[in-house]
């Protein structure tokens, strides 16, 4: 007889259980509960928050339990609902309502945990969030076929042969293949390649610049395309005519874009998938790299205050896994407006590393929330140069 089994794992951010066999949720009461064949010598508890970030608020936990038993002074809730597919429980709200969040905490997870199934997976969704999924439908219809349940007020026993709570973030907005379930390895650029797939973007190259050619054009006559996003509150650039004008003088046809996230993310997709280079300060608009062409170039402004290490992690990283050319441009203290607003002797300009020691809230406080950027321009030439030099080499 098959007892199940229930196997838990704990990533750097995430809390996940895997339980087969013969496995019951019971949605109000949040609970997934392991039902053994015959007797087991243990009874199990877990206690799983859903979300894929650890210690998020408004998220109830999901206990898991594996019974040692099914006697009659413990009898397992008898099943009303039999699915024929497998389940996975995830937990939405968190940061969600955050672009970048909403890739990295949310979609590139569940991607993780779904596509092996080919849509034939049921999602049972703790802390519904009826708006996220309506932003999202495109992308929650292709990996589940089943409309998402309300988890929280799901009174139904529910039994499946397979159920797996919470989901996994190997790292922000970035997968490690090795550490994908089932047999499918899956990387970021198996996951840009389903976004293009899913919203119908055309493009799955970059210009093809004609060898030699000055200024740069492809045959058409037409230049590579750049996409500046320009933030319009913090972290914003105050000298944006001066950089449209840099990377114009460089070679590029130069959009400005203020990406309102309340655009329909299809729209968004499609805009974005048209350029060769996006150009931004660090900041959620960068997640736009998902809908760029792979080969294309992502020039990410990194604020002053020893920024680099999350820029690389949350940014960084990620394009390079999406098989896009990543350029950084860190700035100098005189390219921050921070040095005018605080002046040259105040730790956040002198002593950017006794900021860090102060902890967290004190880096968001300066370097994220109190900092503008006026880029010096011949000094950001040579990274437009770089990009440039990189779609000619595609």
């Amino acid at each position: 007889a098959d007892n199940g089994k229930v196997v838990c794992r704990a990533s750097p951010f995430s809390y996940t259980c895997d339980v087969s066999g013969d496995v019951r949720t019971n949605g109000t009461a949040h609970t997934v509960t392991l039902v053994p064949a015959t007797s087991l010598t243990e009874r199990r508890e877990w206690s799983i928050q859903p979300y894929a970030r650890y210690n998020m608020t408004g998220i109830p936990n999901i206990t898991v339990t594996q019974l040692d038993s099914t006697s009659a002074a413990s009898p397992a809730p008898a099943c009303t609902v039999t699915h024929r597919v497998p389940a996975i429980v995830i937990g939405l709200g968190g940061h969600l309502g955050n672009y970048f969040h909403d890739f990295s905490d949310a979609l590139v997870p569940l991607f993780v945990a779904s596509r092996r199934y080919g849509g034939e997976v049921q999602l049972l969704a703790s802390n519904i969030q009826p708006w996220w999924l309506g932003k999202y439908e495109a992308v929650v219809r292709r990996l589940t076929k089943y409309d998402v349940l309300d988890l929280d007020h799901d009174d139904q026993i529910r039994c499946f042969r397979r159920v797996t709570v919470g989901l996994n973030m190997h790292r922000e907005f970035d997968i490690v293949p090795e550490l994908v379930p089932g047999d499918v390895p899956l990387s970021m650029a198996n996951f840009t390649a389903f976004l293009r797939e899913t919203y119908s973007l055309p493009r799955a190259a970059p210009i093809r610049l004609t060898k030699g050619s000055s200024p740069p054009v492809d045959k058409k006559k037409k230049k590579p395309r750049l996409m500046l996003l320009d933030r319009g509150h913090y972290r914003k650039l105050v000298n944006v005519p001066e950089i449209v004008k840099a990377a114009e003088k460089a070679g590029f046809e130069v959009v400005i874009a203020d990406p309102r996230f309340n655009v329909r993310v299809k729209e968004l997709a499609m805009s974005v998938n048209s350029f060769d280079v996006l150009l931004g300060v660090h900041g959620a608009g960068l997640t736009n790299a998902a809908f760029l062409p792979p080969g294309a170039v992502v020039i990410q402004v990194v604020p002053y205050g020893k920024l680099e290490p999350m820029a690389q992690r949350e940014f960084g990283d990620p394009a390079a896994d999406m098989g896009l050319r990543y350029l950084q441009y860190s700035i100098t203290a005189e390219e921050s407006t921070l040095l005018e607003t605080l002046g040259p002797d105040h730790p956040a300009i002198k002593d950017p590393d006794s900021v860090h020691r102060s902890g967290w809230d004190k880096v968001a406080e300066f370097y994220l929330g109190k900092q503008n950027v006026r880029v010096d321009v011949e000094r950001f030439a040579p990274t437009l140069a770089l990009a440039l030099d990189h779609l000619r080499r595609q």
